[in-house]
């Protein structure tokens, strides 16, 4: 992967651009801002770091227009604007590609990137000729051509297709963009999407365009910014040139410690099987077989596509299967829909966790008792002391932040989003717990007290199956990592077996013995 070639970064307020001026918001009583001056150069790529829950969300929304700040200006060129609403952001040339893409289910992608300035006939009828013009020239010029077809409807787009549907938005329009954000845009794409992503920044940076950069990817700041800003706790913490700092300082601004060690490596595993899957066989991923024992971390690494979010869903019960055996603890499974799979024992935290566990505008209490209101209840009535008890639990033991187990998940910071859904599964007690991505979007403080958990989850004898994408975590958790590529697996490795190379050369095995050519990840095997 090719990332523009870094310049030095000025100090804030020293060129033009887009600036934040003693910005300070509060929420009540909560005071998410206080007295934050950066300045975004122009041509420059400016990273925006720091813990989930720092400000970078909220700075974010008051420069875009979706928030006002309580106290501070923003300005464009050393001039003040007046910014109501996101529209506001949009004609002075702000754009933000947000880390959930809103898409509009039922059109296509090219009336997705155009709505609001859709081309008219002069009956008012759409103008799909001019439309089809449009898009093509946008998406070429983008370089999207090759990855994104603009006849397919939202409701049929992957993740990564809605991610470059914002991004065309943002790039078209009436008033050329000045400052554009990114906030997490890599999250779900494939390493030729980054790949793209990354030649549309540096022509952003070669027009003159202001580019802030919010990502927890390490290495992907240090390929793309010129200067990084720290929040941290509201505040600015610090801003440095990236050429001139590394990870370990940077880590440092944003939690105000050294993490010496974010991985908690401890033989706890024991030789008591708990998951055997044999020959399981769905629509999806063909002839698997893998064992997980109590106390064991395994690890299923892969590139993008290899089939592992699959496989958990089919031991989740979400995905039928066609031929094989599941067993837990020694017991054969019918797992013919979720409901079975959690009475059986299996927990899964998915990939999508806005979209595939959590219940937004539900509460922590809510979401953390979920599927433990079986034994919560007193006849047919779940006892509400119990159940506030049982989320005050687990809320305490995972350091869930948040005013109290009563404020909405939606209104959560994505570490905290993601402890919610480990508190569910916590609370539970499964004997098989798999996450898949349990880390995705999630600074590296909630990172390093998510790998705690799942060591915690393991010494108490808990089976786990992790799907990572990212190399040095799977790694630094698993005992043992099965490797999988087109939905079969392709090898296994222990600990002290287990390279990045390795690794790597497993999950491209096929392409390797014929000669195909694949895009290789660098540490990271979505």
């Amino acid at each position: 992967m090719t990332a523009p070639e870094p310049s030095p970064a000025p100090p804030p307020g020293s060129s033009p651009g887009l600036s934040a001026e003693g910005v300070s918001k509060r929420f009540g009583t909560v005071q998410a801002l206080k007295d934050v001056t950066l300045t975004f150069p122009p041509g420059q790529v400016t990273a925006l770091m720091g813990e989930n829950g720092a400000g970078k969300s909220t700075l974010l929304r008051i420069l875009t227009g979706d928030h006002r700040p309580t106290e501070g200006r923003v300005l464009l060129d050393g001039q003040a604007l007046d910014l109501n609403s996101p529209q506001d952001a949009r004609r002075a040339g702000i754009r933000i590609i947000p880390q959930e893409p809103e898409i509009i289910p039922h059109v296509s992608v090219a009336e997705n990137v155009y709505t609001g300035s859709l081309p008219r006939t002069g009956l008012r009828r759409l103008d799909r000729a001019e439309l089809r013009r449009r898009i093509t020239a946008d998406l070429k010029h983008l370089g999207f051509d090759k990855v994104l077809d603009p006849d397919l409807l939202g409701s049929e787009l992957t993740a990564a297709q809605r991610q470059l549907v914002e991004i065309l938005r943002a790039m078209t329009g009436q008033v050329p963009p000045r400052a554009i954000a990114f906030d997490e845009p890599t999250s779900s794409l494939s390493e030729h999407e980054v790949e793209a992503l990354f030649a549309l920044i540096g022509r952003l940076r070669a027009e003159g365009i202001a580019v802030i950069y919010v990502s927890h990817r390490m290495k992907e700041i240090f390929q793309l910014a010129d200067g990084i800003a720290v929040l941290r706790d509201g505040q600015v913490a610090g801003v440095v040139r990236a050429a001139a700092t590394d990870e370990s300082a940077l880590v440092r601004l944003m939690v105000g410690r050294d993490l010496s060690s974010l991985f908690v490596r401890q033989q706890v595993a024991t030789d008591r099987v708990v998951l055997d899957v044999k020959n399981l066989t769905t629509d999806d991923v063909s002839d698997i077989s893998l064992r997980v024992n109590a106390g064991e971390v395994v690890a299923l690494a892969g590139l993008i596509g290899a089939g592992r979010s699959e496989l958990a869903l089919a031991l989740a019960g979400d995905a039928p299967i066609r031929s094989g055996t599941v067993e837990l603890g020694g017991k054969a499974l019918r797992l013919r829909d979720p409901r079975a799979a959690i009475t059986a024992g299996i927990g899964l935290a998915p990939e999508e966790r806005k979209a595939q566990a959590l219940f937004l505008q539900r509460t922590i209490r809510d979401n953390t008792s979920l599927v433990s209101l079986g034994r919560l209840r007193r006849w047919r009535f779940v006892s509400h002391r119990q159940e506030k008890a049982l989320a005050q639990e687990f809320a305490d033991r995972l350091r869930v932040r948040a005013p109290s187990i009563e404020a909405e998940v939606r209104t959560l910071s994505g570490g905290n989003q993601q402890k919610v859904v480990l508190a569910r599964w916590l609370a539970r007690k499964p004997d098989l717990l798999i996450l898949d991505e349990p880390t995705r979007g999630v600074d590296i403080g909630a990172k390093a007290e998510i790998y705690q958990i799942i060591a915690d989850l393991a010494r108490e004898g808990t089976a786990i199956l992790v799907i990572s994408s990212e190399l040095p975590e799977v790694l630094g958790l698993a005992d043992r990592i099965v490797v999988m590529q087109n939905g079969r697996t392709t090898g296994e490795l222990t600990r002290d077996q287990a390279t990045e190379e390795a690794i790597l050369a497993l999950a491209m095995a096929d392409d390797l013995a014929t000669g195909t050519t694949a895009h290789a990840p660098t540490g990271d095997t979505r």
